[in-house]
């Protein structure tokens, strides 16, 4: 299984962060063709160092998937809605289930 998981940093307006994300922003990568399911994590507690606020986890069938689901218009869309309220506020990175 592949992943594409999002790290977003705390925001200055959580509130704010929080009714973008799940209400507009969500819902966008909803629609990415190959997208099996996310998970989101919002962290409680950071024992050591700095912690991420949210993490979202999208789960692809394998590698090329990804791949295709990343160059599709729906994760363009995705991702110009989440530049709008998140730019810089956050990591991109590729994963895979061991």
């Amino acid at each position: 299984m592949s992943k594409l998981i999002a790290l977003y940093k705390q925001p200055a307006d959580p509130a704010a962060f929080d009714q973008a994300y799940f209400e507009t922003h969500l819902p966008l990568v909803e629609k990415v063709p190959g997208l099996q399911k996310t998970v989101i994590t919002r962290f409680t507690r950071t024992l050591v160092g700095e912690g991420p606020y949210l993490m979202a986890e999208m789960h692809f069938a394998d590698g090329e998937a990804l791949k295709a689901g990343m160059k599709s218009a729906e994760m363009a869309a995705a991702g110009a809605n989440l530049d709008s309220f998140a730019k810089d506020g956050y990591s991109l990175l590729f994963g895979e289930e061991q």
